[in-house]
């Protein structure tokens, strides 16, 4: 049983990986695989009622789907077994070639996911649209919940979507009372039971749920079907058979059906495990390698097809397991029931497990994802392959959504979006100003809708044309290089602002707004309000504020505005920060943060001034506000490179300049440097020069300042020390005697 550990017990004899598991790790793996059984058994008989395959074969393929894609898969903490998702797979099989030839389909999709495993193409899968794979999923669960509906009212399912559909209304008004009543009582169960206590949560809603079921359905007089079963487990296993002749093509297309969708949804699961466990990655080629040989084995002993599943995997991460000997032991768990008390099974309500089978269906359409969807506008696709899925078939379904997301892929790469909007009242001149906005790929293809926009501009006015775009082919150059000279000829004026384009940052992959002004804003053309003219030199100090602000309003206010007005109430930040008031040192940009993230305190030097002596309240003042007001948990001191002050200190400022009475404030931490603190002598070692290693002894010695401010020490929150060096842009935090690189960056195993 391979660890999930990379400390080096994984390459250790097997007699010491044995000793070690049972020390450390099996009474873990051992309470999770016993908690994900009692999930996994309703489950399985489910899934199995609702493909049309014998009960049985569900518990078979939770058997090996735990045993065998447990101990091989490259997922340790995955647990595999009968999935939902394949429930609408495996019925149009059963119903077209019969149970034995899906069993044979379902081998030979095992052969397939080990061979695309052996090809090293695992992450190859994880290419197909979430969209469509949400929407896949979607479209099962509407077709479940259909069918279901049916067997929860004492009928059964039609043979399709559209059937079901049809016969709804009949099945209601002819419908079981005892069926109905129970399978209402499963769904009533599973919908109360998470919100309980946590204290009567400790038995899985499922296994409540039909147990529940089975006992009123046992002590009253209900007349319902029940699961039925083989006198003997092993009459179960079924061999798999070819199919009849002629039926060879719908046969190769079910095998590549079950093969794409087993292993997309059994990847997608692996990765949902990984973000569980942070700082773990999975091997997704040898989960395809566990995957396809669990299918091999479960069609060859006439069970359902295998994959991976999120909602067992979570359970089991959630329990606690901590090797893949948790899914191992729940196949075990799930094998012994089927054999040593297989006549609770055949007490079972059909309508139980149907009741069970709608509520799995219907959290299949979730919310999360319609909105995912809506918000990278691809709702249509969402939308177009649920429809696919549940009025044509599954595979059609995907197809069609996988071409929806195709064509509207290659419409957002080769046709640019083109709008107009009056952009203010009127320039010196008297003339309206517009902007014409062109984003994404500007080619040939766009030059009919370019013009039509375009010719929406009234002759004679002053317009600002941003071309936000990563590609302008020669065809819509000379369109627009055409358009302006016409539109100049009539008295306009046309200002051409190439964002993204040549002159800019983004050929270094770096945006427009994060460049600095004197890359691109110095020379934009903008007019200076009449309140504020003065002289040019003036005008041209204030052109690049101006012109930054109207870049802010026209790019950044409408992306911010929803966060802002979500911080509009009040503000939670999580960390002071206190830093040099030097232009070079952004704390935003340094820390990846935004608005609302950080309580930014700045002064020259990064000090903290002993109010005592000076009077100076203002950094005392807002870390206690910080603490005492916002519950900031963190305390930050940054200093920085090339230090102007710093640089002063070392020179030794004198006289009564303002510069000079504040720069007192940092004697501390030239007396500290000049007599050997361990920062100054690790950072002479490894090559800075003196003002930096000054402006890091000065950060452990503003910490030390904060700490002495009454209220600090006793709030227990957390002092941390950066540096930031300007030449190379690597932030630095304080560790001990030495600053390292941030912790999880490639740097930082050097430190």
């Amino acid at each position: 049983m391979g660890s999930v550990r990379t400390n080096g017990h994984a390459h250790a004899p097997p007699r010491d990986r044995l000793r070690q598991w049972l020390s450390q790790d099996a009474r873990y793996d051992f309470s999770a695989s016993l908690v994900v059984f009692l999930i996994a058994v309703p489950l399985s008989l489910g899934i199995a009622a609702a493909s049309g395959a014998p009960v049985l074969a569900g518990l078979i393929a939770a058997v090996i789907g735990g045993v065998v894609a447990g101990a091989l898969g490259g997922s340790p903490l995955q647990v595999s077994g009968p999935a939902a998702g394949l429930t609408v797979v495996v019925a149009e099989l059963v119903n077209q070639f019969g149970w034995a030839a899906t069993c044979a389909i379902t081998v030979l999709a095992g052969a397939l996911q080990l061979l695309l495993g052996a090809c090293r193409i695992g992450r190859a899968a994880l290419a197909v649209s979430p969209t469509v794979v949400h929407a896949m999923l979607a479209g099962i669960g509407v077709t479940i919940v259909l069918g279901q509906l049916h067997v929860l009212l004492g009928g059964a399912p039609g043979t399709s979507a559209w059937e079901n559909v049809r016969d709804l209304p009949g099945q209601i008004a002819d419908f079981n009372n005892s069926a109905a009543i129970l399978g209402l009582l499963v769904i009533a169960t599973l919908v109360v039971w998470p919100k309980l206590p946590a204290k009567f949560q400790v038995a899985p809603g499922p296994l409540v749920a039909v147990v529940l079921a089975t006992v009123l359905a046992s002590i009253a007089p209900f007349d319902a079907a029940r699961v039925s079963l083989p006198e003997s487990p092993l009459a179960a296993i079924q061999l798999p058979e070819l199919p009849e002749q002629g039926q060879w093509g719908a046969f190769a297309v079910g095998v590549l059906t079950m093969t794409i969708i087993a292993s997309v949804e059994s990847l997608l699961s692996a990765v949902s495990v990984d973000k569980l466990r942070q700082g773990h990655r999975s091997d997704l080629n040898r989960e395809l390698i566990g995957q396809g040989s669990a299918n091999i084995a479960s069609g060859m002993l006439g069970g359902l097809p295998v994959t991976g599943v999120i909602v067992r995997s979570s359970t089991n991460v959630a329990a606690g397991a901590r090797t893949r000997a948790s899914a191992v032991l729940h196949g075990i768990w799930v094998m012994l029931f089927t054999v040593l008390l297989v006549s609770l099974v055949e007490r079972i309500p059909m309508a139980a497990l149907a009741g069970l089978l709608v509520v799995i269906g219907t959290k299949l359409v979730r919310g999360n994802d319609i909105r995912a969807a809506r918000q990278h506008g691809e709702l249509h696709v969402y939308l177009i392959t649920i429809a696919g899925v549940v009025l044509l078939n599954l595979l059609e379904g995907v197809l069609i959504g996988l071409a929806v997301a195709m064509l509207g892929m290659l419409r957002r790469v080769v046709w640019a979006r083109v709008r107009v909007e009056q952009d203010g009242d009127s320039d010196d001149e008297g003339r309206p100003n517009y902007a014409v906005i062109v984003e994404g790929t500007l080619s040939f293809l766009s030059v009919p809708r370019l013009s039509r926009v375009l010719a929406q501009v009234p002759d004679g006015t002053a317009v600002h044309l941003e071309l936000v775009v990563d590609y302008l082919d020669h065809a819509a150059y000379e369109h627009l290089s055409a358009w302006q000279r016409q539109h100049e000829d009539t008295g306009g004026v046309v200002v051409v602002d190439e964002i993204g384009g040549p002159g800019t940052d983004s050929r270094r992959g770096v945006p427009r707004w994060f460049s600095p002004w004197s890359h691109w804003q110095g020379s934009e053309p903008v007019v200076i309000p009449r309140q504020t003219r003065g002289d040019d030199r003036h005008d041209n100090a204030l052109r690049p504020l101006v012109t930054g602000a109207r870049e802010y309003h026209r790019r950044g206010a409408p992306a911010m505005r929803p966060h802002l007005k979500k911080l509009a109430g009040a503000q939670s930040p999580h960390a002071v920060f206190l830093t040099c008031a030097d232009s070079r040192v952004v704390p935003n940009v340094i820390t990846a943060s935004g608005p609302g993230d950080l309580f930014t305190i700045r002064n020259v030097g990064n000090l903290v001034p002993d109010p005592l002596l000076t009077g100076d309240m203002s950094v005392h003042a807002g870390v206690r506000y910080a603490l005492d007001n916002l519950g900031v948990p963190t305390l930050v001191v940054c200093g920085h490179s090339g230090c102007g002050a710093m640089t002063a200190l070392l020179n030794g400022p004198d006289g009564d300049d303002p510069i000079a009475q504040w720069l007192r404030w940092g004697r501390p931490s030239l007396e500290a440097w000049r007599s050997g603190h361990p920062l100054g002598k690790r950072a002479a070692i490894e090559g800075w020069s003196e003002v930096d290693q000054l402006a890091m002894v000065n950060v452990a010695v503003q910490l030390e300042a904060l700490r002495a401010i009454p209220g600090v020490a006793e709030s227990g929150v957390r002092l941390v020390g950066l540096f930031f060096d300007i030449p190379t842009g690597n932030l630095l935090m304080l560790d001990g005697d030495q600053f390292c690189p941030m912790p999880g960056t490639s740097a930082a195993l050097t430190c």
